[in-house]
């Protein structure tokens, strides 16, 4: 089993990103714990994991919507991808009660979490650091609005 805790580590050194991802951490980890729980209660800490996921990922693509990534982004599509499968694997658990999916998505989690901040959520932190956005009221110092939207994984993917 991979135990993800918090660390400097994770940290990208943007507030609200960082608060955000260390809510995540500590919510998978609650998740994880009760993976040898009854059903029911791993159910409740996955679901309370999935709820705070959907917000944190709408949060970002919020971001890079309004920082001039393109929709079809390969970040957003990652989030879109994560959170079609762990709302499968609630599902199966809710419906099916089969929570064999459920178990392996969070495990999968903690080995997922780090890779995708380290890279794609840096590459983010990075870019709104270099526009002076400011995620708590909207505004960048920079406006971008003639260039071309950024398609790929991170800021340095501009469209062509």
């Amino acid at each position: 089993m991979t135990t993800l805790t918090w660390s400097d580590q994770l940290a990208l050194h943007q507030p609200q990103m960082d608060a955000t991802h260390e809510e995540f951490v500590a919510l998978l980890a609650q998740a994880e714990a009760a993976l040898g729980s009854d059903e029911a209660e791993l159910l409740a800490h996955f679901d309370a994991l999935l709820a705070h996921t959907t917000l944190h990922f709408s949060q970002e693509d919020r971001w890079m919507a309004a920082t001039g990534f393109a929709p079809e982004n390969c970040h957003t599509q990652q989030h879109q991808a994560v959170l079609a499968v762990v709302s499968e694997c609630a599902k199966r658990a809710r419906q099916d009660h089969d929570f064999e999916p459920l178990r392996i998505a969070v495990e999968e989690l903690a080995t997922w979490f780090p890779q995708h901040a380290l890279s794609m959520d840096a590459g983010l932190a990075q870019h709104l650091a270099e526009i002076g956005f400011d995620p708590l009221t909207g505004k960048a110092e920079i406006v971008i609005a003639d260039a071309a939207p950024l398609s790929g994984c991170g800021p340095s993917a501009r469209a062509a």
